[in-house]
């Protein structure tokens, strides 16, 4: 097939990657859905009274509900008790427990490896979560869960946890369980990269510490890969041979005063702790990550030229990092709403690439 470049697909990853032929991208760079923290309103009815609101009610709440009164979770994506309807998804990120998660997620980067060049690798943006039962209600129509805030931010979610067999409370160590079993399907892991955010959503917790970091697993496909080195500048101190000699003086005479050197800019090799803020963004995607946060791996993972790929597109950020390092890119997104907010951001950054490149000519022309 020709290769959808520059362009968003609308549909589940799964489906949207066996289209694609073998060793075709370069790159993946992603942020696939957390684990039971929210829903992206994708799912559709089959089924039932087509006049019927489909509304999953709060059990604790609603009389009519089979499971009043009782605390089975809140979130019943299975069928309308109503009318009888069936709640079809294909979003990752709403499964019962994270061992199935873990194995829909990786299923899915099975047929990434297929897809991208021998050369190629792979960077996930990846949270954990804690084992708990569900804050808030679920109306069945796609809404996020009614939790922390209007971003959807919340700390359990809207599926009950516990059920995964960790005591509730627990961190679930969703990121480490999931690099292990990419480790078991083949995949070299090279990095565990650090995002720490300085300035993260405060916590309302009081029995433990705030979470002010995510993970970045850095993947290739074979041992040999095409990685760009990035270069970093630090101050260090540098002592000169006069200065070393002046320490020796003053330390003879009973008088040292300690070290002594000049701070000087030098380079090294990027260290694994990337401190970036999350930047607020206006439109209705409450998970969108900041441009800072994959810049420096499509610089490292993939050529100029060359094809970025993100299955999880959400608000577009891959894909406008990749045009702006003169770089293509292949989105697959679930949710048509969020391919229209990507579409616009990209749309936007060409007009004005034109719009420059026409300023440049009156310039030259001048």
């Amino acid at each position: 097939m020709e290769l959808p470049v520059n362009q968003i697909m609308n549909g589940d990853a799964l489906t949207h990657l066996k289209k694609l032929p073998d060793q075709s991208i370069n790159m993946v760079m992603t942020s696939p859905p957390y684990w039971g923290l929210r829903d992206y309103g994708t799912a559709k009815w089959i089924g039932g009274n087509s006049e019927c609101d489909h509304k999953i009610p709060d059990n604790e709440k609603d009389p009519k509900s089979p499971n009043a009164g009782s605390h089975i979770s809140r979130f019943n994506r299975e069928c309308c008790y109503k009318c009888g309807a069936k709640r079809i998804d294909s979003q990752i990120g709403l499964e019962p427990t994270f061992q199935d998660y873990i194995i829909k997620l990786c299923d899915i980067f099975d047929e990434v490896k297929r897809i991208i060049r021998n050369d190629g690798t792979l960077w996930i943006n990846m949270g954990d979560t804690y084992s708990a039962k569900p804050l808030g209600s679920f109306n069945g129509g796609g809404s996020i869960v009614k939790g922390r805030d209007m971003k959807g931010i919340s700390t359990s979610g809207c599926i009950d946890k516990t059920k995964s067999n960790v005591q509730e409370k627990s961190l679930c160590n969703i990121p480490a369980r999931f690099s292990i079993e990419m480790q078991n399907r083949g995949w070299i892991l090279r990095n565990v990269i650090i995002w720490h955010k300085p300035s993260c959503l405060p916590s309302p917790v009081k029995d433990r510490f705030t979470v002010d970091f995510e993970y970045i697993f850095f993947f290739s496909k074979n041992k040999d890969y095409y990685f760009k080195q990035q270069i970093e500048n630090t101050k260090a101190k540098v002592i000169e041979p006069r200065m070393l000699e002046e320490k020796r003086q003053t330390y003879d005479e009973g008088k040292y005063k300690g070290e002594q050197g000049v701070r000087r800019t030098m380079t090294r090799n990027m260290r694994s702790v990337w401190s970036i803020n999350p930047k607020p963004f206006l439109e209705a995607h409450f998970a969108t990550y900041p441009e800072g946060l994959c810049e420096t791996p499509i610089s490292a993972g993939c050529p100029e030229g060359g094809i970025v790929l993100d299955m999880f597109f959400g608000a577009g950020t891959t894909g406008l990092v990749a045009l702006k390092q003169n770089k293509k890119f292949i989105g697959i997104e679930l949710n048509p709403s969020y391919i229209k907010i990507a579409q616009d951001r990209i749309n936007k950054f060409a007009n004005q690439q034109k719009l420059d490149a026409l300023e440049d000519r009156k310039v030259t022309d001048a």
